[in-house]
């Protein structure tokens, strides 16, 4: 499943980041891990949206990319990491809950229980006894999952006219620039940087924006929104097996049988949406 590459491109954000940028600029790496990939998208497809499909448009740039990017930086600096994904598991019950309370559609109750599931191996797997619960950081946690839950529901909901790629370089365009001000206004000035920044830089726009999100928008397209979300946990699994395989971080026992639920939980999610009646409830209310 090729959506499912997206959150894998995405696990190794956190290795890149740490071995490869600048310490201390978050909003910075998020700004040129957006912007330029939006820019080259939108100058390749050359389409533009139609006047009326501008508001809906800049509201889905806002939650998928600006807002999350920002609380997303946020809530990894208050918190531990392992922290921050407990709570981005999340999304797939947000967004069940989002069709349910919009679309009258119930969630399957295999689904609800595989992401409960999912949760608690996230937890099992990243958690460890002294993880430091700011509220603030919390707070930024949750925002920036409703904000990813509620990006997937209106995408899949709306169902955009523009081209995929023009759709996914608008959406990086203008969320970059809603990041802009907030990399200029927090961030200390970009230093000169070495040909292994630069390129970890280009790595992050290319794969980690531009790819990434081309297949996560084709696959809310083609798929139901909640096996879209649900495959979000993937990402940080990538990156505790990255770190495993590339940094000599240690992975046996409890973590080890999280890992294992988080992905049971991913595949009982992907099939209990995938059944007639599940495919059947999605295209109808979407």
């Amino acid at each position: 499943m090729t959506t499912a590459l997206a959150p894998a491109i995405w696990g190794s954000t956190y290795i890149v980041t740490t071995e490869l940028l600048p310490p201390g600029l978050p909003f910075t790496a998020a700004l040129l891990r957006t912007l330029p990939a939006g820019l080259l998208l939108v100058l390749v497809s050359r389409q533009r949206p139609k006047r009326g499909e501008w508001g809906r448009l800049v509201l889905l740039a806002a939650l998928n990319i600006g807002f999350f990017q920002a609380l997303l930086f946020v809530a990894a600096y208050r918190l531990p990491g392992g922290l921050a994904a407990v709570v981005g598991a999340l999304q797939p019950l947000l967004v069940m809950g989002l069709l349910w309370a919009c679309d009258r559609q119930p969630p399957a109750r295999l689904a609800v229980g595989a992401s409960a599931l999912g949760m608690a191996g996230m937890a099992a797997l990243l958690l460890s006894p002294g993880s430091r619960w700011d509220p603030l950081g919390i707070l930024a946690a949750f925002a920036g999952t409703a904000c990813m839950a509620a990006g997937t529901y209106l995408t899949r909901r709306w169902r955009p006219v523009l081209p995929l790629l023009a759709f996914t370089g608008w959406q990086l365009l203008l969320g970059g620039l809603l990041l802009g001000p907030v990399a200029l206004l927090i961030d200390p000035p970009l230093p000169p940087l070495s040909l292994t920044q630069v390129l970890g830089y280009l790595y992050l726009s290319l794969f980690g924006a531009l790819l990434a999100y081309v297949l996560w928008f084709r696959g809310i397209a083609r798929l139901s929104p909640v096996a879209v979300s649900s495959l979000g946990l993937l990402s940080p699994l990538v990156a505790v097996i990255l770190g495993w395989a590339l940094l000599g971080q240690t992975l046996g026992g409890l973590p080890l049988l999280g890992l294992i639920a988080v992905l049971g939980s991913i595949l009982a999610v992907q099939w209990a949406m995938s059944r007639p009646t599940a495919s059947a409830a999605t295209d109808t209310c979407a």
